[in-house]
C-alpha cells in the first residue's frame, strides 16, 4: 500500500511539473506586460526600467530558474495587476469556487443516486430511457449554452432569479444548478450500469428468493456495492468543477479562481496566472490522489503493488 501511495504522489508531482513549465512558457507568448500597464505615449527609458525591474528583460530560461527558485521556497510573486502577493489575490478568491463545487457535488451524487437505482430497477423500462436519455444530454451540453439558457429564461423572461452577483441565496442558485448538470449526467449512467451489474448477482437473486423486499435489498445490499465504482468518478467531477467554474464565473460576475485565471491571462499577469494553476493543480492532485487510495483501501481488488 505504501508503494501504491509513492507512486501515485511521484505521478502528480510529475504531472504537475509539466503543467506548471508549460503555463509558464505560454503564458509568455502573449507579449511584454509592459504593453498593457504603461500608456501608450510612455518612453523607452520608463519600459526599459520597469521590463528591468520585473526581469521581464531577461532570457526566458532565466525567468524560468527564477521562478523555480522562488516556488521551492512558497513564492509565487506579486500581482502586477494587484501590486499584492499573488497568493493572497488566489487566497481571497478561491472560497467562492470552493463554495460553488461544495455546494454542486453534493446535489449531483444524491440525485445521480436516486435517479440511477431507480433506472436501474427497470432496465429499458419508461423511467430508464427517460433518464438515461436526459443524463445524456445533461453530459454533453456545454456549460456556456446551459448558462446563457438559464440566464435567459430565469433571470430575462420569468424573472425569478438575478443574472449575476453573489449577495443573496439566490444568486446561487443558477451557477449551482448549471454546474450540476455535467457531473449528474455522468454520475447518473455509472450508477445505473453498477447498479444493472450488482443486482444480477447471485446473492442479490438469492435474497429476492428468500422474499426480501426490493427496498431493503437495493438500500443494503445493492447500492453499497455500486457506490465502489462512483467513488473516483465522483473525485474527477469534483476535480472537473474547476474547469466549468471557469465559465460559470465570468458569466455569472462571480469573483472566483476561474474568473481570476482568465483575467490574469488578458492582462498578462503572469505570476498571478501562475499562481491561479499551481493552486487549483495542487487541489486537484490532492482530490484525485485521495480517492484513488480511498478507492484502493476499500475495493480489494485494487492491485498495491
Amino acid at each position: 500500500m505504501l508503494q501504491f501511495i509513492v507512486r501515485r504522489t511521484l505521478s502528480g508531482a510529475l504531472s504537475l511539473a509539466v503543467l506548471i513549465t508549460l503555463i509558464f512558457f505560454f503564458a509568455r507568448l502573449s507579449g511584454n506586460p509592459t504593453d498593457l500597464y504603461l500608456p501608450m505615449d510612455a518612453s523607452e527609458a520608463v519600459r526599459n526600467q520597469i521590463a528591468e525591474e520585473r526581469g521581464f528583460n531577461e532570457p526566458v530560461l532565466s525567468q524560468f530558474a527564477r521562478f523555480l527558485s522562488d516556488l521551492a521556497r512558497g513564492d509565487l510573486g506579486q500581482s502586477l495587476r494587484f501590486a499584492r502577493p499573488a497568493i493572497d489575490v488566489v487566497a481571497e478568491a478561491m472560497p467562492t469556487t470552493l463554495t460553488l463545487a461544495a455546494l454542486a457535488m453534493p446535489i449531483a451524487t444524491i440525485l445521480a443516486l436516486i435517479l440511477g437505482s431507480l433506472a436501474a430497477l427497470r432496465p429499458d423500462g419508461i423511467f430508464d430511457r427517460i433518464a438515461s436519455g436526459t443524463s445524456l444530454a445533461a453530459a454533453a451540453l456545454p456549460d456556456f449554452w446551459l448558462a446563457i439558457v438559464g440566464i435567459l429564461v430565469f433571470a430575462v423572461s420569468l424573472r425569478w432569479l438575478p443574472t449575476s452577483g453573489m449577495g443573496t441565496p439566490l444568486h446561487w442558485i443558477l451557477p449551482v444548478a448549471i454546474l450540476v448538470f455535467r457531473p449528474l449526467g455522468i454520475l447518473v449512467q455509472v450508477v445505473r450500469t453498477s447498479m444493472i451489474a450488482v443486482l444480477s448477482a447471485d446473492y442479490i437473486r438469492a435474497a429476492q428468493a428468500k422474499g426480501v423486499r426490493q427496498a431493503t435489498i437495493v438500500m443494503r445490499h445493492a447500492l453499497p456495492n455500486a457506490i465502489i465504482p462512483m467513488l473516483m468518478v465522483v473525485a474527477y467531477q469534483s476535480a472537473g468543477i474547476l474547469n466549468g467554474a471557469i465559465v460559470i464565473e465570468v458569466i455569472f460576475g462571480l469573483p472566483g479562481v476561474g474568473r481570476l485565471m482568465l483575467d490574469s491571462i488578458v492582462f498578462r499577469d503572469f505570476n498571478l496566472l501562475q499562481a491561479t494553476v499551481v493552486v487549483t493543480a495542487v487541489a486537484i492532485f490532492a482530490v484525485t490522489a485521495l480517492a484513488d487510495i480511498l478507492h484502493a483501501l476499500i475495493d480489494p481488488r485494487i492491485n498495491h503493488g
